[in-house]
């Protein structure tokens, strides 16, 4: 007990030395914490349904049209739940929103129609009433909600099994409650189920069958069946459908496979990857800092343990003064990174919902096994580094360290050399996040600043969907959008008002369109190219500055009955027809091969992502084709939320059963287009910035203890005849030669690292020579005033004073 209290008590007499070791490893505990709780969460825990990782996320694929991982059509999925035998269920949902009615205001909801498999497939049970039973698949209109709705919309009735809720307009009964899904695998809003999930509003039976994709198909595997046993199976079942199916869409696609856990996190796992390589190296460089910190505070208390020993002290005793020393430095460290990583964890689903489409309201647990490998490592650290230089300096001969009386020493030379790779291995480490750091923001600033064709300021956006009651067929909508638009215009503090089939920068809103050239040789269905797909009304163009480059707009007459028209983008028509001129020429458009004339060209517009146009897009007016769904979108200086009340005023003059989903800026879909790349560069950036600070830490801590312990020495020298920029050499060149060693082990290892944020950069070399030279520059700039502040105070030692100490 006496040895730790004379712990704490040198502690206490050392509180610039305290206070940045303590600081430095709590920072390391409770940034690799926070970051990797969320990690856990996200990645590692399983999913809310039985065995996940036996659950599968098939895919189709065509890879000659450049479409990956899309739904998987109606004909498909029919055939394949018929013939195949890898697995012990086979599910399928499309994903749909619907408007309810009848519980107050009309609003839109996110769910999906299911077969009555779907949820048993996943290994969902329902907490009140059943899953629905395979005679209601396609006929019954029956109903399953989430605990959430139950309790929001229905006040949590207990007697909520059998009752009706009007949906698009048909009443549905509830059979059963289910539990609030995840939001990594449903999406945001997402409450409501139904069955009938080959019907497709808005589309015939005969178009839903012609190989497009609409389902999300799941597969349970057969016990003993392995994934890759699975991914081996699928090309027998493909030949058989190409050969029953000649004619489809899809009859050349093939199928991928992911379990449900890699397929929730897939696009997030590489940024999430390089995140938590960040965070451990700002933990190995909190620990690496204090260990020097450590060395180098014992190696001066040689003298100290020489008396100790001379009046009896044995090595045991030396060895544990100096370890609870080092330990309790580690012990309040972590007491204070468990409490700062208690507070971050909270804020990071906040944070990540600013970037991501996450969910705010998640829950994160803080990860207990890795607050206690952090704080483990740290105690371990400071153990190696208390053991390390007692057991060294006990092993010296007593009369030496008696000898040295007041005089300071910088320890043996392989203490000295241990030191050295400590600094050098906290600046390699350094460099590499800096470098990494550098090549993010730069790639983010080029993916900001990228024209994506349209002007997204004062745009705002909502979805409307239209039930297949009152608006079987195109002609209801194009009355719909007419009465719409209409009614908008009249709205003061709105410039202009549209309608199209899709949202911008929003995937799961995208179309394709087949096509190719009647002149030469006409392509079958299946291998003809595919083209991203937009229908628009009046204004479109206008509300979202569009500009057309040649040809002109839609007009009163591009109406249904008359000449099929449409606009091609500015790639497109030098892809599609090269040097020609487009205006004037047709296209065999879609599954029926329908001849359409180009009549103008637009600029390019990056729809579906900001970092990879699309080659060829396509516009077609609203009046002669349009589907269930209209996204309205408004130009004007009003705020979101004052725009929203006024087009949901106006949307209830044309029909009060309709309701907006999802109202949002533009501006706000654009930045969260950009969130994964914004999220990471501000991230990594703080990260990098505390392991500049730590290493700027370290380095003049070791310097200056070094500095302090050989005032004698310097004395010495300038007694006879060293003068200042002989001391500052000294000083200088010791301090520098490990950061230097640093840097150029930095710079190999971000070049070897490199290739792993490939993927994340944007019009970037992962080698980038500028990057690399800057972050090296910053880092060896630092580390040079890290040296020179104590280089400095050396000159100023007075050589009489320092010789009368001695």
């Amino acid at each position: 007990m006496s040895d730790l209290r004379f712990a704490f008590r040198k502690l206490w007499q050392s509180p610039a030395f305290t206070f940045i070791a303590i600081l430095t490893l709590a920072l390391g505990i409770g940034l690799n914490t926070a970051i990797f709780s969320l990690i856990n969460d996200l990645f590692l825990h399983s999913l809310p349904f039985k065995q996940p990782e036996r659950v599968v996320h098939m895919y189709s694929n065509a890879r000659e049209r450049n479409l990956l991982e899309l739904a998987v059509s109606i004909p498909r999925f029919q055939h394949y739940r018929e013939a195949q035998k890898i697995f012990d269920g086979f599910g399928g949902e499309n994903s749909l929103p619907f408007t309810l009615t009848g519980l107050g205001d009309p609003v839109q909801l996110f769910g999906g129609k299911v077969t009555s498999n779907f949820f048993d497939v996943l290994g969902v049970k329902p907490i009140r009433g059943r899953n629905f039973l395979p005679e209601e698949e396609e006929t019954a209109d029956v109903a399953m909600v989430t605990e959430n709705f139950w309790q929001k919309r229905m006040g949590g009735d207990p007697n909520v099994i059998g009752r009706s809720i009007t949906l698009d307009g048909v009443p549905h009964t509830i059979v059963g409650i289910l539990p609030n899904l995840p939001f990594s695998w449903t999406g945001p809003n997402t409450e409501i189920w139904t069955t009938k999930p080959f019907v497709v509003p808005g589309l015939s039976y005969e178009r839903t069958m012609r190989g497009s994709g609409f389902l999300r198909v799941v597969g349970r595997l057969k016990p003993g069946m392995t994934i890759e046993q699975a991914r081996a199976a699928l090309p027998s079942l493909e030949q058989s459908y190409r050969a029953e199916h000649p004619d489809k869409i899809d009859s050349s696609s093939v199928n991928t496979l992911k379990t449900l856990p890699e397929d929730v996190t897939g696009n997030l796992r590489p940024a999430f990857g390089t995140l938590l390589a960040a965070v451990a190296f700002v933990l190995l460089i909190a620990c690496s800092n204090v260990a020097n910190l450590l060395l180098v505070r014992f190696t001066g208390r040689r003298r100290e343990i020489a008396l100790r020993m001379a009046i009896g002290a044995s090595r045991s005793s030396i060895i544990r003064l100096f370890v609870f020393e080092s330990v309790s430095v580690s012990a309040i460290a972590g007491a204070i990174g468990a409490l700062l990583a208690w507070q971050l964890v909270p804020i990071v689903p906040k944070m990540a919902a600013n970037f991501l489409p996450f969910d705010p309201a998640t829950r994160l647990e803080l990860s207990l096994p890795v607050l206690f490998f952090t704080i483990a490592l740290s105690i371990l650290t400071g153990v190696a580094m208390g053991i390390y230089p007692a057991l060294q300096s006990s092993r010296a001969d007593l009369v030496d360290g008696l000898k040295e009386g007041g005089r300071g020493t910088s320890g043996s030379a392989h203490q000295q050399r241990f030191r050295k790779i400590l600094v050098g291995a906290q600046v390699a480490l350094s460099v590499t996040l800096l470098a990494g750091a550098a090549l993010l923001i730069t790639s983010f600033v080029k993916l900001s600043r990228q024209n994506i064709g349209f002007r997204p300021e004062q745009l705002w956006i909502g979805l409307v969907t239209l039930p297949q009651a009152p608006y079987p067929d195109q002609p209801t909508r194009q009355r719909f959008v007419e009465q719409t638009l209409a009614a908008l215009r009249t709205v003061p503090g709105l410039q202009s008002a549209t309608i199209s089939g899709d949202i911008p920068l929003i995937a799961a809103a995208a179309s394709n369109m087949l096509y190719t050239r009647p002149d030469g040789e006409i392509l079958p269905v299946d291998k003809r190219a595919a083209a991203a797909y937009h229908q628009i009304a009046p204004d479109y163009l206008k509300t979202f500055g569009i500009p057309i480059v040649a040809g002109r707009e839609f007009d009163e007459h591009d109406i249904a009955g008359n000449q099929n028209v449409m606009l091609i983008s500015q790639a497109g028509a030098r892809k599609v027809f090269g040097n020609e001129n487009p205006i004037g020429k047709t296209l065999l458009i879609s599954f029926s091969s329908t001849p359409v004339e180009i009549v103008g060209v637009v600029g390019d517009v990056r729809t579906r992502s900001i970092a990879k146009p699309d080659e060829v897009e396509f516009y077609r007016p609203w009046a002669q084709e349009n589907i269930q769904f209209a996204v309205i979108a408004v130009r004007s200086p009003l705020r979101e939320d004052a725009v929203t009340k006024v087009v949901q005023s106006a949307l209830g003059t044309v029909d009060p059963a309709l309701a907006i989903a999802i109202p949002q800026s533009m501006d706000t879909i654009v930045a969260q287009a950009l969130g994964q790349a914004r999220l990471m560069m501000w991230l990594l950036g703080i990260f990098s910035g505390v392991a500049l600070l730590l290493a700027s830490i370290g380095i003049y801590g070791a310097v200056a203890y070094t500095v302090e312990q050989r005032t004698g020495e310097i004395g010495i020298r300038m007694a006879l005849g060293a003068q200042t920029r002989d001391v500052l050499r000294l000083v200088v060149n010791q301090g520098m030669r490990p950061v230097v060693i640093g840097l150029a082990v930095g710079i190999a290892v971000s070049f070897a690292l490199g290739r792993l944020i490939t993927a994340q950069l944007y019009q970037v070399s992962a080698h980038n020579p500028a990057l690399l030279g800057g972050a090296t520059i910053l880092l060896a700039t630092t580390a040079l005033l890290a040296c020179l502040l104590p280089a400095r105070r050396a000159t100023l030692v007075d050589p009489v004073q320092a010789l009368r100490t001695e």
